[in-house]
């Protein structure tokens, strides 16, 4: 459903108290115009400002009064025009009244829409209210004259948005701005009135919104509670991501002066024949296939809808749990938000007394939605109970998906706790990272929130209008400077930096870099100090000066073979050419074991398999790889132990390659006791086992005699 077009007035304060956000005033209003030169060319706005030394409109003009307000446009279509009035705005010398100036920016609308015509008409208001606002001639208090215009507003079908800059000069308001910011409060009373305070340059671009979107339900139906208890409710959604808009294809192909040309391209899809690709298939011809593996199975439309979840609309509750068993990390997707039927004083009660109830007791609610009739999947999210603080504003409930098994990700982090006591962050430590933390919290307790996503655009949104505007306006120009509204948002505050400059190097203190010594030799300084012992040995070669680091590595391995196979494992670890080769010679060198093992034949392969693993538990440790061994160590304990390769096994025993324990690498899950127990259990168990197979033997003997 398209939107009706938007007739509106944008009001903006150029007195001499706005003169130093005057540019951010224009640049917020600007934003507005751009917006609608987009995507709402046809909408109409005007443009008029307040707080000049001369007078120039029409009601000045027709009855008196309303000095100081100038119409610099007139209502008509938006156009490129009306942006560089925008960018050359004129600086006022005198006080504006605010409520003169909605007074004119009504009048235009009504003339402009004709008397008793509703429609779409919007008022955007930016002022700092530091000027008089002046009694009424009809001794009126300013109170009753912001109650009548606020009634006049709802019987037009007139919306305000007002903008209200506070100083950040200090705590004290003058007593023109406490009147001011009283009466505004008073006008915001009025359903049809939105009115923000705002201190900074990018909290006043974000609070004139470029475009307000109607909220949709996204469902209306029952609250099964249980089979015979039902509540009437509405869902909308409570946010929502703002994405960068959908363009459309345009061609220039078209002739120029052609009066039907779109311009707009049409795509069309052809399906070829792989026998025949001149031969094009028709759709009654054509099955959805799905792939399984490197095969594509095909499934018809018939089965693929006799296989479908067939779902019925409604919500219903699963049950109840502890807040605290709902992290706050699982929610997935948007917010909705749950509210009861509105006129519906029943579902008003009953879900009053649902999120009180719940709310005291801690609880929230597991529910299973299904939106719309025959909806493909299912959702199960969690009910957080919001008791309302605001008048008129029933309780409701916030909506948050959960995640099915599937789509749950665990990701497990050691704990510091198990570090040695000598690793422990100390109290000063644990302190300065504290600090640390607290600096990124964007809502301190005794400040105001920084950053507020209602008054904050999109960064990344805004940056994308400003420069596709700026080509519209010149094609050739190269991308506009980043605004200073948006440097806050995308670059540190620096005088945020500078206040909290002695935490960050309280931080850096705590916290003192230095190099660590390496328990275990690496193959880079093994292959190194060979080359130094070379160079002192004279009759060890000839042309000693050849010999360098990048000539003994040349032989560059990429498999393990079976002829020197600890040789071509520890130069596979060497490889530093990618990170692939450590995992790869680590794979390779057990499968060898293992095919050695099995190949075996009265022992001749024992030797060079024990070699190999004794091989395989140094790399593992100088790699941080204890894992790997461990887990083959165990699997090969079990396949040796008490079966045909049971004699390796004691030869494993017997020269104790056990277990790599967490002194030897950190990363190890088996503590030295552990690893010593693992080779002691291991012969425990075979001592066990001699008595039991020597009875066996015996009786064995005994049943052969009787046969014989």
């Amino acid at each position: 459903m398209a939107r009706s077009k938007e007739t509106a007035v944008i009001l903006l304060d150029v007195s001499p108290s706005m003169h130093s956000y005057l540019k951010h005033a224009a640049n917020a209003a600007s934003t507005l115009v751009q917006r609608k030169l987009i995507f709402s060319k046809y909408d109409e706005v005007g443009l008029v400002i307040f707080g000049t030394s001369e007078a120039s409109n029409e009601l000045y003009d027709e009855l008196g009064g309303y000095e100081h307000v100038s119409v610099l446009r007139h209502i008509c279509e938006v156009d490129d025009d009306l942006l560089k009035i925008l960018e050359y705005l004129p600086k006022g010398s005198e006080p504006g009244d605010y409520l003169d100036a909605i007074v004119v920016g009504m009048d235009m609308l009504i003339k402009k829409a004709g008397p008793g015509k509703k429609g779409n008409k919007h008022i955007f208001l930016i002022t700092d209210g530091e000027s008089f606002v002046k009694d009424s001639a009809e001794d009126e208090t300013k109170e009753e004259q912001v109650d009548k215009l606020a009634m006049r507003l709802f019987e037009h079908g007139m919306k305000l948005d007002a903008v209200v800059v506070k100083s950040k000069s200090g705590f004290y308001k003058s007593k023109v701005r406490l009147e001011n910011e009283s009466l505004l409060k008073r006008f915001a009373r009025c359903p049809q009135v939105e009115v923000a305070f705002v201190d900074t340059a990018t909290s006043l671009l974000g609070a004139i919104k470029p475009r307000h979107i109607t909220p949709v339900t996204l469902y209306r139906g029952d609250l099964e509670l249980t089979p015979n208890m039902t509540v009437k409710v509405w869902v909308y959604k409570k946010v929502a991501e703002e994405r960068l808009p959908t363009l459309k294809k345009y061609s220039d192909k078209a002739p120029s002066g052609a009066p039907h040309a779109t311009h707009e391209v049409k795509m069309d899809i052809e399906y070829k024949s792989m026998e025949d690709p001149d031969k094009t298939v028709p759709p009654d011809q054509r099955t959805k296939a799905y792939q399984y593996g490197p095969q594509l199975v095909p499934i018809s439309s018939v089965v693929e809808d006799a296989l479908k979840l067939k779902t019925e609309k409604g919500v219903k509750l699963i049950g109840f749990t502890d807040a605290s068993n709902v992290s706050r990390h699982y929610y997935m997707k948007e917010a909705n938000i749950f509210i009861p039927e509105p006129g519906n004083s029943k579902s008003i009660l009953a879900f009053s007394a649902l999120a009180r109830a719940m709310k005291q007791l801690d609880k929230v609610a597991i529910v299973r939605c299904v939106w719309r009739q025959g909806q493909a999947g299912v959702v199960i999210g969690v009910l957080t109970p919001y008791i309302a603080a605001e008048e008129n504003f029933p309780d409701c409930f916030y909506f948050n998906i959960l995640p099915f098994m599937e789509d749950a990700r665990e990701f497990p982090f050691k704990s510091l706790d198990n570090l040695p006591s000598n690793m422990q962050p100390s109290i000063s430590q644990q302190e300065a990272a504290d600090k640390l933390v607290k600096l990124f919290d964007l809502a301190p307790e005794d400040q105001e929130e920084r950053l507020s996503p209602e008054r904050t655009l999109n960064p990344v949104l805004q940056r994308w209008y400003q420069f596709l505007h700026h080509k519209h306006m010149d094609a050739g120009a190269e991308g506009p400077p980043l605004d200073d509204a948006l440097r806050t948002v995308v670059e540190p505050d620096q005088e945020l930096v500078t206040e909290v400059e002695f935490v960050i190097k309280s931080f850096n203190n705590q916290f003192v870099l230095k190099p660590i010594e390496e328990k275990h030799k690496r193959h880079g300084e093994f292959w190194k100090e060979k080359e130094e012992e070379r160079k002192g040995d004279d009759s060890a070669m000839e042309d000693v000066s050849q010999i360098s680091f990048d000539s003994l590595t040349a032989r560059k391995v990429s498999a393990i073979g079976s002829i020197q196979p600890v040789q071509d494992f520890e130069a596979m670890l060497a490889r530093r050419d990618s990170d692939e080769w450590v995992p790869k010679a680590i794979r390779e060198m057990k499968k060898l074991i293992i095919d050695l093992l099995d190949s075996a034949y009265k022992g001749n392969t024992y030797e060079k398999s024990m070699s190999c693993l004794s091989a395989l538990r140094k790399g593992c440790v100088e790699q941080g790889e204890p894992l790997e061994f461990n887990s083959f160590l165990r699997d090969l304990a079990s396949k040796c132990r008490g079966k045909r390769l049971n004699d390796f096994w004691d030869l494993v025993l017997d020269r104790r390659i056990t277990l790599i324990n967490k002194e030897e690498a950190p990363d190890s899950d088996v503590s030295e006791e552990e690893a010593l127990a693992f080779i002691s259990k291991e012969r425990a168990a075979e001592v066990a086992r001699e008595p039991a197979q020597e009875e066996e033997i015996d009786e064995m003997e005994a049943l052969l005699g009787e046969v014989v």
